[in-house]
């Protein structure tokens, strides 16, 4: 167990992190009865948001491929799972996302605004962001792309290694060793659901509603309740 707990502190810290970056803010918002923010503590705001929504991204990835050793190598886990390379899949995972975040940050930082901004959302959110630029659409379609690609490879990753677990679990001839394997997995499948399913819900939501509020509102879903069950579910 000693591989998956390392993971669970840093996806414990990475999920009280991510809503450290958008909540004390709102709440102060609250209190003063001020919804002003500086275009630096934006920019900063949606740097940190990335990045630890990132680093999520790629800890639900490695703990794919920890189940995935764990159910379908098990003899060879220690000797897999090691120490070193927990350490390595841990600092790669930092070092990406806190890269991706910088360079999405720095390719928002050239985007010119046309007046004062008025975002619908309680937090500097990505995509109201580049909706309200008015410079060059090459460019907002570049920091489109890039940010799909990073959703998509780390999911590509997930679907990989639980389609490798599967075919493992039917290879096992008593039912009751299927549901000792399976279970093993239920705690982690429940966070990815949560995690893309609300983020996915969200898009989408933003994308059909009439109000802009409507997004806010579906937001409060992946940027508060998500990393709130995380805990509650393992």
């Amino acid at each position: 167990h000693q591989p998956m707990f390392h993971l669970l502190r840093n996806l414990s810290f990475s999920d009280v992190c991510f809503v450290s970056s958008t909540i004390p803010k709102m709440l102060v918002n609250i209190q003063t009865q001020s919804q002003v923010i500086t275009y630096k503590g934006c920019i900063t705001q949606m740097y940190f948001f990335l990045l630890f929504g990132a680093l999520d991204d790629f800890l639900l990835t490695v703990m794919a491929y920890d189940r995935f050793v764990a159910i379908c190598h098990p003899l060879h886990y220690i000797v897999i799972m090691n120490p070193r390379l927990c350490g390595l899949l841990l600092l790669v995972s930092w070092i990406t996302s806190n890269l991706n975040s910088l360079l999405q940050s720095l390719m928002v930082l050239q985007l010119s605004f046309c007046t004062v901004l008025k975002i619908p959302h309680f937090f500097c959110e990505f995509s109201q962001i580049l909706q309200l630029a008015c410079s060059d659409t090459l460019l907002n379609l570049v920091i489109y792309l890039s940010a799909v690609l990073l959703a998509c490879v780390p999911f590509a990753g997930i679907i990989y290694s639980y389609s490798k677990i599967v075919s493992c679990i039917r290879g096992i001839p008593s039912a009751q060793g299927k549901f000792k394997a399976f279970s093993t997995c239920v705690s982690h499948l429940s966070v990815v659901f949560l995690f893309y399913c609300t983020g996915v819900g969200v898009t989408l939501s933003s994308a059909a509603a009439h109000s802009p509020h409507a997004g806010a509102l579906a937001s409060v879903m992946y940027t508060v309740v998500t990393p709130m069950l995380n805990p509650v579910i393992y």
